[in-house]
């Protein structure tokens, strides 16, 4: 080990140290206090008034946050409003706003961004938004924050919105128009930002406007918002890489449209459309521009001509909800809902593109598309039994039909061929409170019956080429959870909680690399669900001015998924046992000064894998698989018609051992400052935001773990990037 090694060692177990004596801080502060806080806060930002009141309908029931065991984070429509602008996207707010979740990539791609070290289930108002028969990781970017109301996350493994939930859940929820307003209600905001060096080539803007109105009845909320990216820029003022192959977000335009109606046909019954646009399309003006590892150069970027087209996310999400809250005593809750997505990556010419029945020359350029349909219904009832008092009882059945392939555009060949997923679950939650609600259990089932159904067909000639035997695997998994939390006095919650979730491994990364001859779907894909084990002990507190919560927690997957390298730079998915471990803690607290609100965030994750199968986890998750630890530091102040935030997030120097790890992937660590003033007018609000106040020079945590001899993945972190915005909200 050399003293480079030693030192990011050293750096490293001395921040795991202070992370978790953080932890025994935070909770000996929370053993002498004496008041519960209802839900997760993110990193600071304001409460609900009366967070009792909250219904995180991510969870499939009407509870009040004080009775559900899990670690659950409400980011708020305000919340939202501030970091979209720092940052731009809604996964930029997650990754701001979540401790536990990774730093984006700032690319298209959002490959090795996990939640606790796993995977999240994104949804749109409860509509997934994967791809898990061939996961092109781009379901980040698939709505403009600017329609959101607020932001759900429920953290750790669940079933509760079925698969793909193996890190957690995050539920999008879109804006409504104002309920009982006589007259038209709406917001425009123009944007504008600048980063190296205010370059004219790294200018975006954005125009957006939404407008609604409650009518009794019925309500109506239209909306569209236009993006353009300038060319991003790193602290030493130079173009960042262009990430040719998964896509990029800076010089793209992007349009998102959203519609949302309802028709009230009683008290008790509503009827709810809402239609969700988005597309993101790469300008194509800018090529790549190799750096150089060994002295420490990273890619840039220069106009150049690109073959092929350009980058591009499209993606409709279309569902209509009923709910009537007085059938058969109960409340029925039931949605259908329908994606479309597709996604454009960048071409090249690859070894595995190649085929000399198409082109002799070993010069074939192609590029591919990942193509997702899913339709669906959630059906839930939940209703109260008198017979057996605090007694809540949910009943619901799921089913799913998702239809998959991935496509080479410019010779018609299908990579990935045509897969459909089809799943049925039926599912039941039990609620039962006691002690005048101080106690509370929760006791849940799922069972997934699922077919996976592959037509014969032929890999590339990359491959073979080889003909493989379609057919129809299937999988049975059942799904459990269980959990209580206990009000040790007024505002004062520990709970405990297991609860089982699951995802597909990427089956089409299998499918299309099957190159020995006379394979048959039926006897050598492996289907088998990668069903992970999470168990959560917690304590929440609201004390006055002080807000707190710590939660520890432990995620076993026998038979994991994991991303590993290999030659030619590419990722396949590896089974392998994962386990993964870890605390958070929040703490926030109202300052003398009228106003003011200062507060930190932690989390702390460490994960290993049994990458030799011999049944000891003894090698760490690396960089694409598992999040670094973080510290975060805010300072909120609002008063009158000022707004304002500051706040800094360090992200912790790690050195990953293990078998076959490259000592080159070690993290070493960097801390940004971002900051937000906001003063409103008679006529608007005008604000002013920074990231990366600090102007901080840094290579992204994905480009500094993952391909260590690439040169054309070798990517800084943007650099500062001022903003300024114009806002009417009416």
């Amino acid at each position: 080990m050399n003293a480079v090694d030693n030192q990011l060692q050293l750096g490293g177990d001395m921040k795991r140290t202070f992370l978790v004596g953080a932890a025994g801080s935070v909770l000996t502060l929370l053993t002498a206090t004496s008041v519960h806080a209802q839900t997760a806060q993110s990193s600071g930002q304001s409460v609900e008034p009366d967070v009792e009141t909250i219904v995180v309908t991510a969870t499939r029931q009407s509870l009040a946050p004080s009775a559900i065991p899990s670690t659950i984070q409400v980011i708020s429509a305000e919340e939202t409003r501030v970091q979209a602008q720092i940052g731009g996207s809604s996964i930029d707010v997650v990754s701001a706003l979540v401790p536990s979740f990774s730093p984006t990539r700032q690319k298209l791609s959002g490959r090795g961004e996990t939640l606790r070290g796993r995977p999240p289930l994104m949804l749109i108002d409860g509509v997934p938004q994967s791809t898990p028969l061939r996961d092109g990781d781009r379901d980040g970017f698939t709505i403009d924050p600017f329609f959101l109301e607020r932001i759900e996350v429920i953290y750790g493994s669940n079933a509760i919105q079925g698969v793909g939930a193996a890190g957690g859940v995050i539920n999008f929820v879109t804006a409504k128009p104002a309920a009982n307003y006589d007259g038209w209600t709406g917001a425009f905001l123009g944007q504008a930002s600048g980063s190296g060096d205010f370059d004219s080539n790294g200018t975006s803007t954005k125009l957006a406007a939404r407008l609604g109105r409650d009518f009794g009845a019925v309500d109506v909320i239209v909306g569209g918002a236009y993006e353009t990216r300038g060319v991003f820029f790193d602290g030493a003022s130079r173009a960042i890489g262009v990430d040719s192959t998964q896509g990029e977000l800076q010089d793209s335009v992007s349009f998102s449209g959203f519609l949302k109606a309802g028709v009230d046909f009683s008290d008790t019954r509503r009827l709810e459309l809402m239609v969700n646009y988005f597309t993101l399309e790469g300008n194509h003006d800018y090529i790549v521009v190799a750096g150089d590892r060994l002295l420490g150069r990273p890619a840039t970027s220069i106009k150049g001509i690109n073959l092929g087209e350009a980058a591009t996310n499209n993606a409709w999400t279309v569902s209509a909800t009923y709910t009537d809250g007085d059938l058969f005593g109960g409340t029925l809750t039931a949605q259908l809902f329908a994606t479309d997505f597709e996604s454009v990556f960048g071409g090249g010419i690859f070894a595995d593109f190649q085929d000399p029945r198409i082109q002799t020359a070993p010069t074939l350029f192609d590029q591919s598309s990942n193509n997702s349909d899913k339709h669906g219904f959630k059906l839930g009832w939940e209703r109260k039994f008198e017979a057996v008092p605090g007694l809540r009882v949910t009943l619901g059945l799921d089913g799913l039909e998702d239809a998959t392939f991935q496509e080479l555009i410019k010779t018609g060949r299908k990579w990935v061929p045509d897969v459909k997923l089809t799943s049925t679950a039926p599912f039941a939650q039990a609620n039962l409170a006691l002690l005048d609600s101080r106690l509370n259990f929760a006791v849940g089932v799922r069972q997934e019956t699922a077919t996976i159904k592959v037509p014969t067909y032929d890999t590339l000639y990359f491959y073979g080429p080889a003909r493989v035997e379609g057919g129809e695997p299937t999988f049975e998994q059942t799904l459990s959870n269980g959990g209580a939390t206990f009000k040790l006095v007024d505002g004062f919650v520990v709970y405990a909680s297991y609860a089982q979730g699951f995802t597909l491994p990427d089956v089409g990364r299998v499918l299309r690399a099957v190159s020995k001859p006379n394979q048959s779907v039926s006897t050598f894909l492996d289907v088998t669900p990668v069903v992970s084990d999470n168990i959560e002990v917690g304590v929440e507190v609201n004390a006055g001015p002080i807000q707190a919560s710590l939660a520890h927690f432990w995620s076993t997957s026998k038979l994991g998924a994991l991303l590993e390298l290999k030659a030619g730079d590419v990722f396949e998915v590896q089974r392998q046992r994962t386990e993964i471990s870890g605390f958070e803690g929040t703490l926030s607290a109202r300052t003398p000064i009228t106003g003011l609100k200062v507060s930190a965030a932690f989390a702390s994750l460490l994960g290993k894998t049994d990458k030799n199968r011999d049944g000891v986890v003894d090698t760490d998750l690396d960089g694409l698989n598992i999040s670094p630890d973080r510290v975060t530091l805010a300072a909120d102040y609002q008063n009158g018609p000022w707004r304002a935030r500051l706040s800094r997030n360090e992200f912790v120097a790690r050195r990953f051992t293990g078998i076959g790890l490259d000592p080159r992937n070690n993290f070493d660590g960097y801390t940004l400052f971002d900051a937000y003033v906001r003063y409103e007018t008679s006529f608007g609000s005008i604000a002013l935001s920074a990231q990366n106040l600090t102007d901080e020079n840094y290579l992204s945590y994905d480009s500094d773990t993952r391909l260590p001899t690439n040169n054309l993945q070798y990517f800084n972190g943007r650099g500062r990037v001022i903003g300024l915005a114009f806002e009417r909200r009416f």
